[in-house]
């Protein structure tokens, strides 16, 4: 760069993640295809994955405050909507639960619908009712279970209500 030469960055870059209007997409390519896929076409394309339905998440990040947006299976029990923070059984939670659990106030988009959320952690009835509706989406949830219990952690199950 030569001398009196200024970088300065895009309107778009210096915005990102700053409202959930602008959120930062996954840094996993794959997911960010998903998210591309699912808002280019109203979740036409990428609603269904795998056999199972998704949402896109928009959440604020646990330490930066920033929005970031990610596709996620979801499910309806009793008329709420619930997500499952398995992380494949981890030994950790995923990103996206500690950002609910610091910042609950989040967006979801389910087809062409945005709706802003709050989460919350599902009670003991909600999750007794929601875990056999989930795991018939995604029968790996058992098997998460498993691996994430004998790292020592319970799988959360969130309830995103409407604001």
């Amino acid at each position: 760069m030569s001398p009196g030469m200024m970088f300065t960055m895009s309107d778009d870059a210096a915005t990102a993640g700053s409202s959930p209007d602008q959120p930062l997409d996954s840094p996993r390519d794959w997911v960010n295809e998903h998210i591309g896929r699912y808002l280019a076409t109203d979740g036409e394309d990428g609603y269904e994955w795998r056999g199972a339905p998704t949402l896109l998440l928009t959440y604020q990040g646990v330490t930066s405050g920033l929005w970031r947006r990610t596709a996620l299976i979801f499910g309806e029990s009793d008329g709420l909507v619930v997500l499952i923070a398995s992380k494949g059984g981890a030994p950790t939670h995923p990103d996206w639960y500690e950002g609910l659990v610091a910042h609950p106030d989040c967006r979801i988009q389910i087809k062409g619908e945005v709706r802003d959320v709050t989460a919350r952690e599902a009670t003991a009835a909600e999750r007794a009712a929601a875990w056999p509706v989930m795991t018939a989406q995604w029968p790996a949830y058992d098997e998460y279970v498993e691996k994430a219990r004998s790292a020592g952690r319970e799988i959360p199950v969130v309830v995103l209500e409407p604001r």
